[in-house]
């Protein structure tokens, strides 16, 4: 992303050096950048068309949010003081501003402007916003500017921004490589054809850790019994029943790293299912005899092929809640367990809370939050315990 800056002609040799890399390179502008460097000099290099444009017919109907699918990492060079308050006020009122906040990956930002406007208290303030929600900055050098000044404000040089890109790179994908397997959503087991017996999980959870994980790098597979909008990265496999799911994690835990079973798995399950729809009319009474249901963490831990794969269970509970956490943790083999509070209102609401346990002792409180904030605490918690 170039915005209207001098220093925006040294971008076009970072962008060959990028390329040179072995990266792939697309180049988005503000309508200020082009009038210091023109679009075609992008194009040649990248092969790619550069976008200047919200509203550009490019076949697509949302370029921002194409651009901020695509991306890994996204750097801001030059950024100028007028697209660091724009970043800081949230604003997206072109390309490149709105591709930055439909970035789902690490957005690097190198700053360069005239010394004086560095020394701004209100660029200042902006950057440390910025540095808050997670951007990394790379601050400018000091040296003759444009303007014929002395000072801090040059474009950083080409090494120290390939190094600020590295460093979010690494930062953000950390379960690059890794292979992980997350269940989600309340099983339906059958009563008939058109009624089942299920739970109020709606999913939620274990969609924004699958979803998380991807974002880390990390190949996902989902096995979900809830609808799920799709996500690069999520490998979706859809099921119903405990005794579908059980399968279809086996069939997945081949290589994997991590298995996250945020599933609501029915603990009963109608003892005979009827093969035909049950009517009311011939029914006066219906009487369901009900059987205890596959215990999915514990079948798999007898299972050779989940040896090596570090095992995260959830266990929903109205009471003592550590002394049955710390009971399923043991009796279900597990590495760890987040046990949660359902007096909370945590099904199918947004938002979490929990407490982690792990094999070896530990304890760490989750904290309310959003489910994806919940999902990124546990991913942090687990990431370096991974064999």
């Amino acid at each position: 992303m170039v915005s209207g800056g001098i220093a925006a002609y040294k971008v076009a040799d970072l962008v060959s050096q990028l390329l040179q890399a072995g990266c792939q390179v697309r180049v988005a502008m503000t309508a200020a950048a082009t009038r210091f460097v023109g679009g075609a000099t992008f194009h040649g290099l990248t092969g790619q068309p550069v976008q200047t444009d919200l509203w550009a017919n490019t076949g697509q109907a949302e370029p921002h949010v194409a651009l901020g699918d695509w991306a890994q990492a996204v750097l801001l060079a030059p950024a100028t003081a007028n697209l660091l308050a724009k970043l800081a006020g949230g604003h997206s009122d072109d390309l490149v501003t709105a591709t930055v906040l439909a970035a789902r990956c690490p957005v690097v930002v190198a700053p360069a402007m005239n010394d004086a406007m560095w020394a701004k208290p209100a660029v200042a303030a902006n950057l440390s916003v910025l540095r808050e929600r997670g951007f990394t900055l790379v601050e400018p050098e000091s040296g003759r500017l444009a303007s014929g000044h002395a000072g801090a404000g040059r474009l950083a040089s080409a090494a120290e921004i390939f190094a600020g890109l590295e460093a979010a790179i690494r930062a953000r994908y950390d379960l690059a490589g890794r292979r992980v397997v997350v269940t989600a959503g309340g099983t339906r087991e059958a009563i008939d054809p058109v009624r089942f017996i299920s739970n109020y999980s709606s999913g939620k959870m274990g969609h924004a850790v699958a979803e998380a994980a991807a974002e880390r790098g990390a190949t996902v597979a989902l096995v979900t019994t809830a609808p799920f909008a799709g996500h690069p990265g999520v490998s979706v496999r859809r099921v119903e029943s405990a005794l579908e799911m059980l399968d279809t994690v086996r069939q997945e835990l081949d290589g994997a790293d991590l298995l996250v079973m945020v599933a609501a798995v029915a603990d009963f399950r109608p003892a005979r299912t009827v093969s035909g729809k049950i009517r009311r009319e011939e029914t006066e009474t219906l009487e369901l005899k009900l059987e205890r249901n596959v215990d999915i963490l514990a079948e798999l831990g007898k299972d050779s092929q989940a040896e090596g794969v570090f095992r995260v269970g959830f266990a929903a509970e109205d009471a003592d809640l550590e002394a049955h956490a710390a009971e399923k943790l043991a009796r279900k083999k597990l590495d760890a367990i987040v046990a949660n509070d359902i007096r909370g209102g945590v099904f199918g609401s947004d938002e979490n809370e929990g407490v982690m346990f792990f094999r070896s002792g530990e304890r760490l409180a989750l904290g309310r939050s959003s489910k994806r904030q919940m999902a990124e605490r546990i991913l942090d918690a687990v990431k370096d315990r991974l064999r």
